[in-house]
């Protein structure tokens, strides 16, 4: 809250911080705005019921409920997501990626225009799925088959087109959000669009749908557990396993460097909110294949027992193994103890007690290893813990994506109060020479 008041005192930092509330408010109202073709009033009927329980309510999720209303903003920022998970894991792949990686910004900015044009081809593909299956009835179950009265070619196209163009808006809108404003501008709108879909409906959980059906008795235990993660989640994604660096002392032409003790920061998380999201993802592609097939038929039958919903023991289980196995993964790509120890040992630093180069790189693999066990069993504690509270409390209503919804709150909720308290101290030096305030002149 201070920092928030001192950026509202600056100029410079007002003025960033009513840029970015502008650009989310055109990020609502697209929201808001049906593609063409789309009859308004069937959507409406059909989203009253509609769950988000597969692959359809997932990037519905991440659209803020845009996609579910055919709006032209429909895709949100999931194209996007997908596109810079999968950049990143062609490093691994092509050698290419990896080379530019190494090479400092001017890489990172190729790395980042071929993530825009990935974005765009995956819009073109999600948005026709979309598309198709709202004009097949399967997009809402097969109960709402006039949400495009106009099925002809000519308006499928115009549809793609529009919703594609809304996914390349989304993505000029979150870049000048982070050149512009305050904080990363892609997870803002995340943030944002996660937000507006999980506070109304666990709001409704007290409220229900006509004020009387509620049960505010569950709306405080689930609101009072839901702070508590938050906590939780704020005091582990701030933990780090410090490990001490010392660098030699060389003399370089007349002068001497080094001889400065350092640490290397490891997060206890370092793998973020990617194994819950592509643990998510991968559990929701059967049950959107198995809305295509005939609901008779024994697979289809199978699929909507166990994995259509979160709370049966097929989905807990799959989704736990799911989740530990992609922390080690993601972490394994995002990580090379190997380079680590090649460059610590290039300009003379190394781990006291531990031997530089492949030495320090077994010792760096050990310790993210036992930091990935803890990782993982965080991570399994809090994304299932909300689905162990709707079993506990028999509530009707799903919390949205279970607690990777939460991991993103508190993630990015850190990240843009960092940016913004560092962004503040620029402008105000008190930030850089005391901390109270309570410096005075001459003592």
């Amino acid at each position: 809250m201070r920092t928030l008041i001192q950026a509202f005192r600056t100029k410079e930092l007002r003025k960033k911080i009513f840029f970015v509330l502008g650009m989310i408010i055109i990020y609502r109202i697209g929201a808001f705005i049906p593609a063409p073709g789309v009859s308004e009033q069937a959507v409406r009927q059909c989203t009253a019921g509609a769950g988000s329980e597969n692959f359809i309510g997932l990037v519905n999720l991440f659209s803020g409920g845009a996609m579910l209303q055919l709006s032209i903003f429909a895709l949100g920022v999931m194209p996007y997501i997908t596109a810079s998970i999968v950049i990143q894991l062609l490093r691994v792949v092509i050698p290419r990626f990896e080379t530019l990686h190494k090479e400092g910004q001017s890489g990172e900015a190729k790395l980042t225009q071929y993530t825009r044009y990935l974005t765009i081809g995956l819009a073109i593909l999600q948005s026709t799925t979309i598309v198709v299956t709202a004009k097949s009835g399967a997009l809402f179950n097969y109960q709402c088959p006039n949400i495009i009265p106009d099925g002809s070619i000519w308006t499928l196209i115009v549809m793609v087109l529009v919703m594609t163009g809304g996914t390349g808006l989304i993505m000029w809108m979150a870049e000048l959000i982070t050149e512009k404003g305050i904080g990363q501008g892609m997870s803002i709108l995340i943030f944002l669009s996660i937000c507006s879909g999980f506070l109304p409906q666990l709001w409704q959980i007290g409220y229900g749908t006509n004020g009387s059906d509620g049960d505010w008795g569950k709306f405080a235990i689930v609101t009072g557990v839901l702070l508590v993660i938050l906590v939780f989640v704020n005091y582990v994604e701030l933990s780090q396993r410090r490990i001490p660096v010392q660098y030699t002392r060389r003399m370089i032409g007349r002068k001497m460097y080094g001889g400065s003790s350092t640490y290397l920061p490891l997060k206890i998380n370092m793998s973020g909110v990617i194994p819950p999201i592509f643990a998510s993802s991968i559990l929701a592609i059967p049950t959107l294949i198995a809305q295509f097939g005939k609901s008779d038929e024994g697979w289809v039958q199978w699929i909507n027992t166990n994995l259509a919903n979160s709370t049966t023991l097929w989905y807990i289980l799959l989704y736990a193994l799911m989740i530990v196995f992609f922390t080690f993964f993601y972490t394994e790509i995002t990580f090379n103890p190997e380079e680590t120890a090649d460059n610590m040992k290039q300009y003379g630093g190394f781990i006291p007690g531990i031997r530089a180069g492949n030495a320090t790189a077994r010792y760096l693999k050990y310790v993210i290893n036992r930091l990935n066990t803890v990782g993982a069993v965080y991570l399994l504690f809090v994304a299932l813990l909300p689905t162990v509270l709707i079993m506990a409390l028999n509530l009707n209503t799903q919390l949205p994506f279970g607690g990777t919804t939460i991991l993103i709150i508190a993630g990015v909720g850190l990240d843009t109060l960092r940016q913004a308290k560092a962004q503040t101290e620029q402008y105000q030096y008190a930030g850089f020479l005391f901390e109270n305030n309570e410096h005075i002149e001459g003592k």
